[in-house]
């Protein structure tokens, strides 16, 4: 794993405080939670955790970009998710005092606060705000994974959830205000894509280069911009 580097930051002037449940706190729980664990970035291509292993920190993502995978006993990867700044990763696992359910790899240069776990359900135990905000957490967690498997399993073209994917995106990045519009960073080459959305790598070139056609995308080496959201709704539902 490349070597992290400790980076400053204050959560009480974060930029994406908002975006997710749990470190969107107030007051003196927003006080108490910034003196929690350390704030690291790392490059691409670095390891969290790993699948199975003791979930022994929770990371909260800055910035950046974190794949989150499973592998069966065979050997086959399947991507579950790409998270997003906002997310707390390995929530589930500490909490429950269970290892990782899943192997998190940054895709892109990633800012991250590590916190150890007895220091944060330490921080739980004295903090009721914490913990509200943790269960929720854990409850969109369950409602995410919900949704990515009714698309998975309902959604009857590849068309529609390689829509519902990049829509996903767009608006994260929008929300971040990482860009005024919808615009973001394929992180992912298309064979992960594909994998992501349940597909093939030729499945997926050829909708992209269908999207770019018709004008509901436009791309420019890494970076996509949504250039017809609503379209891509209709595509998506």
């Amino acid at each position: 794993m490349p070597s992290p580097l400790q980076s400053p930051r204050s959560c009480s002037t974060c930029e994406v405080r908002h975006l997710r449940m749990f470190c969107n706190l107030s007051g003196p729980s927003l006080t108490d939670y910034a003196k929690l664990g350390v704030d690291v970035t790392f490059s691409r291509g670095a390891t969290l955790f790993t699948e199975d292993s003791p979930a022994h920190a929770v990371y909260v993502l800055c910035s950046g970009q974190v794949k989150l995978s499973c592998t069966s006993r065979e050997g086959k990867t399947l991507i579950l998710k790409m998270a997003m700044p906002g997310d707390v990763l390995g929530l589930g696992a500490v909490v429950s005092n269970s290892p990782y359910e899943v192997t998190a790899e940054t895709v892109l240069p990633t800012r991250i606060k590590h916190i150890p776990r007895n220091d944060f359900l330490a921080f739980l135990e004295r903090n009721g705000e914490g913990s509200l905000h943790a269960a929720k957490s854990l409850a969109d967690e369950y409602k995410a994974a919900f949704f990515d498997a009714r698309r998975l399993a309902l959604s009857g073209s590849a068309a529609g959830r390689l829509a519902s994917v990049l829509l996903e995106w767009g608006k994260a990045s929008a929300a971040c205000g990482q860009h005024a519009e919808m615009r973001f960073t394929m992180a992912l080459t298309h064979e992960e894509l594909a994998n992501l959305v349940g597909s093939s790598r030729e499945t997926i070139t050829r909708m992209l280069g269908r999207f770019r056609k018709e004008r509901l995308i436009e791309v420019r080496g890494s970076s996509i911009l949504i250039l017809a959201p609503a379209r891509l709704e209709q595509l998506a539902a």
